[in-house]
């Protein structure tokens, strides 16, 4: 089977923009996962192994990044705002934002490597300023939109949906007014693998009727079909509907393979399924971006873990750009 986004190997481009960002929650070391993946051979492998060309994108290379941080914290120490490092995270977020729509072209993959998940943000916004009708599929341990109105513990690196959404826009921190308003349709998106979700964040996909899909019915369906589904929904009845995965490592049971992460949650996808989803999407010839994110090389307690993490974050970028088992 020829793929619609392997054709004309010749001219495939796979633009790899670096997002090393950790401002969207509390833990360090989150900002090394791009930089630990590309050690690990990612950009050869993507090269050599599946014949792409890529090009490296790196939008926040000018900003002393932990120097903002340290900034915005002592800010925060004193004026204790309710979302955490919001100016940050929107600068950030603003610069990928206009990497991926100014820099990356209609027919080149957008692989964008964080980071922690706030950084879907800019992807995503970027990814459909060229392609608006894109479905996305979310895979995550955590739904990831609560509003600035609902979220308990202020870290921004759950809610980048709801801002994609326009969610509470009128409460927005000023900073984040860069965001296009009828960005994301909550009818295109698609949760797979939650199994930690906020009570606010429930009501929020209850009242938007959006579809999600638990770890429970990824146990009573089966992978195969919760993948199906969920294409359906965001393809809205498109065959040839452009597809990004925005994908939380933490959607991995960390026994299986990924301890290296910041908000481990138990009873999540094996190695095989967590594969699978990226194999049978790319199957469908419409991806056409990818998000990896949640890689925190810091949090291993041996090199071990770290490789075992690291290494997953790797296979997920090949299986959805043609790996296959034979």
């Amino acid at each position: 089977m020829q793929f619609k986004h392997l054709d004309n190997s010749e001219n495939r481009t796979c633009k790899i923009v670096l997002a090393p960002f950790n401002g969207g929650q509390p833990h360090g070391g989150v900002d090394l996962g791009p930089e630990y993946m590309l050690k690990h051979g990612l950009k050869q492998q993507i090269e050599e192994a599946l014949q792409w060309k890529t090009e490296i994108v790196d939008p926040l290379k000018d900003l002393d990044l932990e120097k903002l941080k340290a900034e915005a914290d002592l800010k925060e120490k004193e004026l204790k705002p309710k979302i955490k490092r919001a100016d940050l995270v929107s600068l950030a977020n603003e610069k990928i934002y206009h990497a991926c729509k100014d820099e990356i072209k209609k027919g080149e993959f957008q692989l964008t490597l964080g980071g922690d998940h706030s950084i879907a943000i800019g992807s995503i916004a970027g990814l459909l300023s060229r392609y608006p009708d894109a479905g996305i599929v979310w895979i995550d341990a955590h739904a990831d939109i609560n509003t600035v109105n609902t979220t308990e513990s202020g870290n921004l690196h759950g809610c980048p949906v709801s801002f994609l959404a326009n969610m509470d826009r009128h409460d927005w921190p000023e900073s984040f007014k860069w965001i296009p308003e009828k960005l994301l349709r909550t009818n295109k998106i698609a949760y797979i693998g939650l199994r930690d979700v906020d009570e606010g964040e429930k009501k929020i996909l209850r009242d938007n009727n959006i579809k999600a899909f638990s770890m429970y019915h990824v146990d009573r369906y089966g992978i195969n079909s919760v993948v199906e589904q969920a294409l359906e929904h965001v393809s809205q009845g498109d065959k040839d509907c452009p597809i990004m995965i925005s994908y939380d490592v933490d959607a991995i049971d960390p026994e299986a393979s990924v301890k290296c992460t910041g908000t481990k949650v138990d009873y999540g996808l094996n190695n095989r399924e967590a594969l699978f989803l990226c194999e049978r999407i790319c199957e469908t010839g419409n991806v056409v971006a990818l998000d990896v994110v949640e890689v925190n090389p810091s949090l291993g307690a041996d090199e071990n873990e770290i490789l075992k993490t690291v290494a997953m974050g790797c296979s997920i970028v090949r299986c959805t750009l043609g790996e296959t088992l034979l």
